[in-house]
C-alpha cells in the first residue's frame, strides 16, 4: 500500500461518520495486539486549548530527553501532523504500512460480523502502533470528541489526565448543559493518575474535583500567571517556581494554557520524572502550534486563529482589542454549520471593516460562504462571499494597507490553505495584486 492508497482507504472509511463508544475500537485494537497497553499516556480533554497544552507539555518533555508521541486533531499544515514523535511527523511510508495492517485487521472484523471502525478509530489505531514501534516513553494524547466515549479513552495507562478550558460545544452530542459536557470529559480520569486542569468555571471545577477525589486522586488547577510583556508575537511570563519564560504562542489565553502545561510538569516531577527548569524554559520557548493566533506575515500583519465556538471567539476578540487598538481589521471567516456561528459572528464581526466569507473543505459540514455572508451582514455590511479560500486571501491582502490587520478565523480546517495563499501572494508585489484585482473588477 502506498501513502496515496492509504489516504484513499481512510477517506472511504469516513462514510461511517463519527460514532461515540469504545466497543469497536476495542475490537480493532484486539486484532492488532493491543499496542496501547504497552504505552503510557498524558490524556488531554477540553473545549479550547487542548492543542496548545499538548504542544507545551510535549515540547518540554522532549527537551528533557524523553521520547514523546503526539496525537492531535484536526490538522492545519499536513495530514501527517496528526501523528508525531518529538515533533517529527510520521513518514509517509510508515503511515502506509501501518494503515495496511489496520485495513487487514478491519477486514477480519468485518468477516466475523463485527462493526467496521470509523476513520478516527482507524487513525487512532495507526497512531498507537506507531508510538509502540517508536518506543515512546510517553504519549501526549488529545481526545477527539468528549472524553468518556471518545475512541482515545480506550487507554488504560494514563499517567496524567489533563483538562483544558471546558465550555459549551457539541451541544446535544456531549450533553445539553455545561455540567453534562464536563461530566462527559471527566471520563478520561483513571485510577492512579494525576489530575490537572486549566482554570475552569466553578461548576466545571467541582465536577472534575469530585471525580478525582472519588478515586482518591489529587486535583490541581492552574493558578494565576504573572505576565511581564506580550504582543501578537508572543508572551513573557512567570508561573510559581518557573521564572522569566518566553512563549512564541500569542493570545491573551495562552498564559492559562501554559500554566496548565506547567502543572502537568509539576505533577510529573512529583512522580520522579527528571525535568529541569532549563528544560522547561527551552521547551516553552520552542513550542510551535499553528492556527492559534499565528502570525504568517507582518507587512501587513496576517493572523490565523481556529476560534470556532463562543468562548474561543471571546478570547480572540480580547486579544485583538488588546494587541491592535485602533487598527483597521479585515477578516476571512469560514465555519461549520453545527457550530454556534451566529454567536461567533456577533462577537467578532463588529470589529471588522470588511469580511470575506468562505466555504470549508468539508462540504458536508460547512456553512456555505453565501449563508455565512447573510449572517455576517447583520454586524458588518461590507461582506462578500468568495468562491475559494485562495481568492478570499487574495482579496483581503489586496484591500489591506501596510498598517492594517488581516485575520482568518472560524475553523482550523482551512487555515493551512490561507497560509499557503499568503505565502504565495507575499512573493507578488502590491502593484501586481492591485492590477489583478482591477482586471477582475472591470
Amino acid at each position: 500500500m502506498t501513502y496515496k492508497e492509504a489516504r484513499v482507504y481512510l477517506d472511504e472509511l469516513s462514510k461511517y461518520g463519527s460514532v461515540l463508544g469504545l466497543d469497536t475500537i476495542r475490537g480493532l485494537l484486539r486484532e492488532l495486539g493491543n499496542p496501547q497497553d504497552d504505552l503510557k499516556f498524558i490524556h488531554i480533554a477540553g473545549t479550547n486549548g487542548k492543542g496548545s497544552v499538548l504542544a507545551y507539555t510535549s515540547t518540554i518533555l522532549s527537551e528533557a530527553g524523553y521520547r514523546i508521541g503526539r496525537y492531535v486533531s484536526p490538522t492545519v499544515v499536513s495530514y501527517l501532523e496528526r501523528i508525531q514523535t518529538d515533533g517529527e511527523w510520521i513518514p509517509e511510508e510508515r503511515f502506509a504500512y501501518l494503515t495496511e495492517r489496520v485495513r487487514d485487521a478491519i477486514a477480519r472484523m468485518e468477516a466475523a460480523g463485527e462493526h467496521s471502525p470509523t476513520v478516527f478509530e482507524a487513525e487512532t489505531a495507526i497512531a498507537f502502533l506507531y508510538f509502540k514501534e517508536m518506543n515512546c516513553d510517553l504519549v501526549v494524547l488529545e481526545a477527539g470528541l468528549g472524553g468518556e466515549l471518545d475512541a482515545t479513552n480506550i487507554v488504560k495507562n494514563t499517567v496524567c489526565a489533563v483538562f483544558a478550558s471546558i465550555s459549551r460545544d457539541h451541544i446535544g452530542v456531549l450533553g445539553n448543559t455545561l455540567e453534562e459536557i464536563a461530566e462527559n470529559k471527566a471520563g478520561i480520569i483513571k485510577p492512579g493518575c494525576a489530575v490537572v486542569s486549566a482554570e475552569q468555571k466553578m461548576s466545571v471545577r467541582e465536577i472534575l474535583r469530585t471525580r478525582a477525589e472519588s478515586l482518591g486522586l489529587e486535583f490541581a488547577e492552574a493558578g494565576q500567571v504573572q505576565v511581564s510583556s506580550e504582543d501578537f508575537r508572543g508572551i513573557r511570563f512567570s508561573y510559581k517556581e518557573f521564572e522569566d519564560l518566553y512563549s512564541p504562542l500569542a493570545g491573551k489565553y495562552q498564559a492559562g494554557n501554559a500554566a496548565a502545561a506547567l502543572e502537568v510538569i509539576r505533577a510529573l516531577r512529583r512522580m520522579g520524572c527528571r525535568i529541569s527548569d532549563e528544560d522547561v524554559k527551552r521547551g516553552i520557548g520552542k513550542t510551535v502550534w499553528p492556527g492559534r493566533l499565528t502570525c504568517v506575515s507582518e507587512h501587513p500583519v496576517v493572523l490565523l486563529d481556529g476560534a470556532h465556538n463562543e468562548e474561543a471567539a471571546l478570547r480572540l476578540r480580547e486579544s485583538m482589542e488588546s494587541y491592535f487598538p485602533g487598527k483597521r481589521l479585515i477578516c476571512i471567516m469560514g465555519v461549520f454549520r453545527d457550530k454556534e456561528y451566529e454567536k461567533i459572528v456577533d462577537i467578532m464581526c463588529p470589529l471588522a471593516s470588511s469580511v470575506y466569507t468562505v466555504s470549508l473543505p468539508d462540504r458536508k459540514r460547512t456553512l456555505t460562504a453565501e449563508e455565512l455572508a447573510r449572517t455576517v451582514r447583520r454586524q458588518c455590511p461590507n461582506v462578500r462571499a468568495e468562491g475559494s479560500v485562495e481568492k478570499a486571501a487574495e482579496e483581503a491582502l489586496a484591500e489591506a494597507g501596510s498598517e492594517d490587520v488581516v485575520l482568518a478565523f472560524g475553523s482550523l480546517s482551512y487555515l493551512g490553505q490561507v497560509k499557503e495563499a499568503v505565502e504565495r501572494l507575499g512573493k507578488k508585489s502590491r502593484t501586481e495584486l492591485d492590477k489583478e484585482r482591477g482586471m477582475r473588477n472591470d
